[in-house]
Parts: structure tokens; sequence; C-alpha cells
């Protein structure tokens, strides 16, 4: 296969296998049809009986709130019974090297030369037999410093450098699916430039997988920050990445629900993986989308109980930038799925059904109400407008206090016990802090979503090596 074709196959595989799949398209036909409607009606109603108007969405906003907080704390209960699956170290261990499958490792990276240092000595530190292991440096053909960087390593035979012809779209789901053209492991796992996986993670994994049933095709590992203590924005996201990966997810994988998958650290059985269209290069969030579509194949996801070290954002406005994009991949993947309901609801059932809507749609756009909904608490204790007081009848008064209250209340106890599960006191302050990280949360909500108007496969890169962190030496090799 020629450069070209790989290239090809890269951007439009699964947009000409399977349009519908594909979020080169934000909004098919009658999606836009029903959205159009909707927005005339709502329009409508506004100039008609605006005060009424404001009540009914007010009351459905308010049962979103409480159907997603409920489902929330159910799937963290679940989650306290369903831990990540364990494999100890002698498990690990104990499978021969010769009955390891081969294992390929994609590594995409861009404008990224501070970390290829560490990633040479992350991939070095992994416990897994070298002629199995393939690690493929994924870099755009027209990133010179990074390729620089690269190059400039002590000579080695660990990573081979792929270079991915520039073009459009510029995102780590097209570089990932021109590298998996020159994959030969039967598992392929994928892993960001600054990560560090734990030495053992490749052998839990195939362990894993020999042990859970035929349908499980992807097994996530849980990441972890090791910058933490950088500042109180990494310490927030610490906590966040812990009760995500250490009940949400283990939750949602003892309910059967479909998981959105993490963006580095997932390993998936390679045949399936080219069997459902890999990575949609237009998705923003091309992990979470796979996660979804491997659930809307019948397939299912596991969580295991070994870790990936990131480095956590700490610089505030690089935060936004990330947080807004996952924002908007989440309804883009949203977008996609939802296009094809009866078939999504006959494959998922109606709980994952559900749940699908609550995670994938609720996450993003409640983030958002908060902006409006903590305006009018501000503009209440400030003066009580009678409009104020009008929009919010008993019937949906009580229900909104309940949401407040409750919600809030909900939201930092799952954080404190999953804290204390995890013996991470240091993690106290971020805890009690966290509504301030909702703010953040809120504002780059609202940015996702006027991005995904105005530019929904846009992918804003975030910086990273913006924190210190050991490295070792390598270097690696090339091909064409």
């Amino acid at each position: 296969m020629s450069t070209d074709e790989r290239l090809h196959r890269a951007i439009n595989g699964l947009r000409e296998s399977d349009p519908l799949r594909s979020a080169s398209v934000a909004v098919v036909g009658w999606q836009r049809i029903v959205l159009w409607l909707l927005l005339i009606l709502l329009v409508v109603c506004a100039l008609w009986q605006p005060m009424r108007t404001a009540v009914a969405l007010i009351g459905l906003s308010t049962l979103g709130y409480l159907l997603t907080m409920g489902d929330r704390l159910l799937i963290f209960r679940q989650g306290l019974r369903s831990r990540p699956i364990v494999v100890t170290d002698e498990e690990a261990r104990a499978i021969p090297d010769e009955e390891l499958p081969p294992y390929t490792i994609l590594v995409p990276a861009y404008n990224e030369p501070e970390v290829v240092g560490d990633l040479i000595g992350a991939m070095a530190a992994l416990d897994y037999p070298r002629d199995k292991l393939q690690v493929l440096l994924l870099l755009e053909a027209d990133d010179d410093v990074t390729i620089e960087a690269a190059r400039e390593c002590a000579e080695s035979d660990a990573i081979t450098i792929v270079l991915v012809p520039p073009a459009e779209p510029r995102t780590k789901p097209k570089a990932c699916n021109y590298g998996l053209h020159f994959a030969t492991g039967e598992i392929v796992t994928i892993y960001d430039a600054e990560d560090l996986p734990e030495p053992l993670q490749l052998r839990r994994v195939v362990a894993a997988f020999g042990r859970l049933p035929d349908n499980v095709v992807c097994v996530q590992a849980k990441l972890l920050y090791h910058n933490g203590h950088q500042n109180l924005l990494t310490a927030w996201f610490t906590a966040e990445y812990g009760l995500w990966f250490g009940y949400l997810l283990p939750g949602m994988m003892g309910s059967t629900s479909p998981i959105p998958l993490g963006g580095t650290s997932n390993h998936l059985r390679r045949d399936v993986l080219e069997d459902i269209g890999a990575w949609d290069p237009f998705n923003v969030t091309e992990d979470a989308d796979l996660g979804l579509r491997i659930a809307a194949h019948g397939y299912r996801t596991a969580v295991i109980d070994s870790y990936t070290l990131e480095e956590a954002n700490s610089d505030p406005i690089n935060w936004v930038r990330q947080r807004s994009r996952w924002y908007k991949g989440y309804l883009q993947t949203w977008l996609v799925h939802i296009r094809r309901p009866v078939r999504l609801l006959r494959t998922l059932g109606l709980r994952g059904f559900v749940r699908f809507n609550l995670v994938l749609a609720g996450t993003p756009v409640i983030a958002v109400l908060n902006l409006a909904f903590w305006l009018i608490t501000v503009l209440w204790f400030l003066g009580q407008p009678a409009v104020v007081e009008a929009v919010f009848p008993w019937y949906i008064y009580f229900p909104a206090l309940i949401a407040l209250v409750l919600g809030n209340a909900a939201t930092l106890y799952m954080n404190l016990i999953a804290l204390r599960e995890d013996d991470r006191a240091d993690l106290l302050t971020a805890a009690l802090t966290v509504p301030l990280f909702w703010v953040m949360m809120s504002v780059a909500a609202a940015k996702g979503c006027y991005q995904m108007i105005r530019n929904p496969s846009y992918w804003e890169k975030t910086f990273h090596g913006l924190a210190d962190k050991p490295a070792e030496a390598g270097g690696p090799k090339e091909v064409g």
C-alpha cells in the first residue's frame, strides 16, 4: 500500500465504510431539521408566553440535574462494589515470554520535542520481550522540531518513527489510523508521549484478556497524575481522575454500560479495532467515541488495576483549552451515536441508552447550565427580584433546591469517599474547594459548545512538559 493510500484510509476509512458513524459531518439531515424546529418552537413560545416558557425550561433543566446526579450516584455505588480487575505481579510475570502476543504501542506527538526523552525512558522501562514489542512514534512530517528531537536521541531500536503526511484534519486519531497500517501486534494501545505506564501494564493486560470473556475487546488502565501537588489546579484534576478511573468507570463496567475510554492506556484487540473502523479522525475525543462504538457493536470494555502516570495540566488557560475540547468531543460523540437511536437502544438496553444520553450529552450541557443557575442564585441573594420568584413556582423550586443542596453535597461526598478509599488525605483541600473547579469546568463547557457550532473538528492543542519528570536516555530509528 502506498503512502497516499494509507493517508486516504486514515482520513476517510470510517466515513466511507459507515458514514453515519463519522463526525466529519457534525449534524446530519434529520438532526439539522429537528434542531431548527426546536429552535423555532422555542422562539415562538418565548414570544408568545415568555414566563411560562422560562418556567418550562427551568423545569426541564432541573429534571436533567436530578437524573444526572441520581445516575452518577448509582454508578459510584456500583463502582464501590465493582473495582478494577486486579492482576498480581506474580500472575503477570508468570506468563512465559513465548506465550505473550505481539504488542504495538502507538505514540502520537505533535510539536512536543520536550517530551521525547521521557518517552524513550518510559518505553525502556516496560517489562515485555523486546522482540514482541513494537513502539511507533507518530510524528507529522512537517513537525521539524519534534522530528529533530527524536533523531538527536542516542541510538536505540526501541522506537520506530513513523512520519505522517501533513493533511487535514490535524488530529491525534488521524495519526493513530495512519500508524495502524504499520502495526504488527495482536494488541494495540496508545500512550501520549509524556506518559509513564507502570512496567508490568502490558503483561497485566494480556493476563486480563486471558481470563475475560471473548466479547471483551478493550482493557482500560487507570490514568493518574504525577504532579498532583504542583498547584491547586493539578490537585483538583488529580482528585477528579481518581474518582473517574477508580470508581465511575468500574461502576459502568459492573453495570455493562458503555464506557467512554480515556485518551491513553486503552488496550485493544487489533482485529476488532480494524473491523469496527478504528478511530474517527474528525472526532476530537476519539477515545470516548471508540468506547461507544465498541459498545454499539455489542462488545465490552474492562477496567484494570494498572496505572499510567500523566502530567496534570497546571496552567488554567491551557487546562480550559483541553477541557473545552473534551466537552466538544462529548457532544460530537453524542450527535454521531444518536443518529441511529432505535438500533442503539436495542444494543445498549434501556439503562445503557439513558446513561449514554446523560453522560455524553448531559455532562457538557449541565456544565453550561451551571453558569445560568449560578447567575440566578447570585441575583436572588443580591436583591430577590420578583422575576426570579416568578420562574420558580413551588413545583419547580423544591426540586431545584434538592438539586442544588443534595446535588452539590453528593458530589463532595463522592470525592471524599474516593479519597478515603484511596488513602489520599493529601488531596482533602482540593476535594473541599472543588466548587471553584466547577466554575472552570463551566467556562470550558461554554467554550466547547461554541466551538461545536463554529469549528467542530478543530483540535485545540494542549501543551505538555510544564512539570518536572524524570527521564532516561535512549533513541529511535525511523521509517518513511
